[in-house]
């Protein structure tokens, strides 16, 4: 397994620790599996099986489920994922709910309906919003997700900053011979708008066999040409997946997440619960630890938190080292991202 070495801070007494030292402190929660994009990279045209209503978690169990994390082992960031987390009904309900346990709560989100809930969001509780956006061009984005959205997509950005949601950051995906060309392009979107872009190297977690090593665009490379036109210097980086960069002449600043050619496996500090309550100690996981059983097992109470403490710390108990993105072994999951939840 891959699993670049990375500082690993001294354990506190509750602190859930992994097999390899690192502490676990951060909750990718999704909320839903269904989306309303249909993205090439990420789910089929028709035909998907969404997940019955009475399978997914409720807000109650999602808040009794993220409660232990914070008591019991010090969780101080929550992070709401889909599917599109958007098309959960009532979703600023839940947002207060978690942000009523203290910790910094954000969301990840298409971004086609923000404008409609950008602001009860904000007033929720939220504090940081990360956007996914693959293309400027509208044609090319109508192609990429088989929905002519970009406009509201940009218009929900702007939504974002008016609600005073910050850092707002957009994730872009980069693929070979399909948006590579637009690099420049959305760095200097970013800088005019104020906002984060984040170029994300493409991995298998797609749907069909559309992945190959000769679509990823390389992290080096994609710095490389941002900075011939717009010099920058690299941040110090903490245990955040995005290696950042500052812009010299003080126009902000640009990430890149270089999941496949540097892989930041040994500095990870995350955790997931997928939307029907499964826990995954890896994006790219083979096994899942059944979360949703113990909630509904009829246990309240102490008792209740008891065994949900117990089943998230055996299940760290078995993170592995890292993923093996390009070798030999790598097994891709059965699940894509849209239902894992990113």
């Amino acid at each position: 397994m891959n699993g670049a070495a990375g500082v690993v801070a001294p354990a506190r007494a509750k602190d859930l620790v992994d097999p390899f030292g690192r502490l676990v402190g951060d909750l990718r929660i999704s909320v839903t599996d269904r989306c309303n994009f249909r993205c090439q990279y990420c789910m089929p045209a028709e035909g998907m099986t969404w997940l019955p209503r009475s399978e997914i978690l409720s807000f109650e169990e999602i808040e009794r489920f993220a409660q232990v994390c914070v008591e019991r082992f010090g969780f101080e960031s929550i992070r709401l994922t889909g599917g599109e987390p958007l098309v959960r009904a009532h979703l600023p309900r839940l947002v207060e709910r978690l942000a009523g346990l203290g910790v910094d709560v954000a969301l990840t989100t298409n971004g086609a309906t923000l404008r409609l809930h950008a602001k009860p969001l904000a007033s929720a509780g939220l504090s940081r919003i990360n956007i996914s956006l693959d293309s400027l061009q509208r044609d090319r984005f109508l192609e990429l997700t088989r929905r002519d959205e970009l406009d509201r997509v940009l218009d929900g950005i702007d939504a974002a900053i008016d609600a005073g949601l910050a850092p707002v950051k957009i994730n872009t995906v980069m693929m070979r011979g399909i948006n590579d060309d637009e690099v420049v392009d959305f760095a200097r979107y970013g800088r005019e708008r104020g906002v984060e872009v984040r170029f994300i190297e493409f991995m298998p977690l797609e749907a069909g066999d559309v992945w190959n090593a000769d679509v990823v665009v390389p992290a080096d490379e994609i710095l490389a040409a941002i900075s011939a036109e717009y010099p920058t210097e690299a941040v110090v980086r903490a245990n955040e997946p995005a290696e950042r960069y500052r812009y010299l002449d003080g126009g902000g600043h640009v990430g890149v997440i270089a999941s496949v050619t540097k892989p930041f496996c040994g500095n990870c500090d995350r955790v997931r619960l997928t939307a029907e309550g499964q826990f995954r100690t890896c994006l790219f996981a083979l096994d899942e630890f059944d979360m949703r059983s113990i909630l509904r097992s009829g246990a309240t109470g102490a008792e209740l938190d008891d065994r949900l403490a117990t089943a998230v710390r055996d299940a760290v108990g078995t993170k592995w080292a890292g993923h093996s993105i390009g070798q030999v072994n790598f097994i891709k999951p059965k699940r894509t991202m849209s239902q894992i939840g990113g």
